[in-house]
């Protein structure tokens, strides 16, 4: 499975050659229509340009970057998750991500506006600051672990969990990581 990047960049591409429009384009249409929020973006590319949502909703975060001078660097997306009032959160996202990272080689992270991403061959942990009280954790994992802490919930990850203070970043969540990586080997 290619990494997120590397599909991103291939539709992308594909989208250029099925419409025969270049991002600078597209860009410049955004641009000249006005809109700048996203669900407008994308609503306009499909009306006007006959994207599917899937390539409207690409193009819309490209044409943003853009128009923003560029994306921002993953160093600069995950502090700006931690930031202001989420800032005390930052220990125990490092905690997670320390343990998440010493499962194997083979593990990528992949740092997103809103949330990190740790996979293998799919996702197995999504880590994002709910609240400026909470970080939320996704799992993906073949059993709801015993207690009230890891719930299952619907979505891209199978569970959750949410940790309020480095302390909860214990034992229990560490054998949850490492079940939901060894599920997506």
């Amino acid at each position: 499975m290619p990494a997120p990047k590397d599909a991103a960049a291939t539709q992308l591409a594909n989208i250029i050659k099925a419409t025969g429009l270049t991002l600078a384009k597209f860009t410049a249409a955004v641009k000249k229509s006005g809109l700048a929020k996203h669900g407008q973006i994308v609503a306009f590319l499909k009306s006007d340009h006959g994207l599917t949502h899937g390539n409207a909703n690409l193009i819309a975060h490209k044409v943003r970057e853009a128009l923003a001078g560029g994306p921002a660097a993953g160093g600069d997306l995950l502090a700006a998750q931690y930031s202001g009032k989420k800032a005390a959160l930052r220990p125990i996202y490092d905690k997670v991500e320390k343990i998440a990272l010493a499962l194997g080689k083979d593990v990528q992270k992949v740092i997103q506006k809103t949330g990190v991403a740790f996979r293998r061959k799919k996702n197995f942990l999504v880590v994002h600051a709910a609240s400026a009280k909470r970080v939320q954790l996704g799992l993906n994992l073949d059993e709801t672990p015993e207690g009230e802490r890891c719930v299952p919930t619907k979505g891209m990850c199978n569970h959750k969990a949410s940790l309020f203070e480095v302390k909860d970043v214990d034992k229990a969540v560490k054998a949850w990581i490492k079940a939901a990586y060894q599920r997506a080997g």
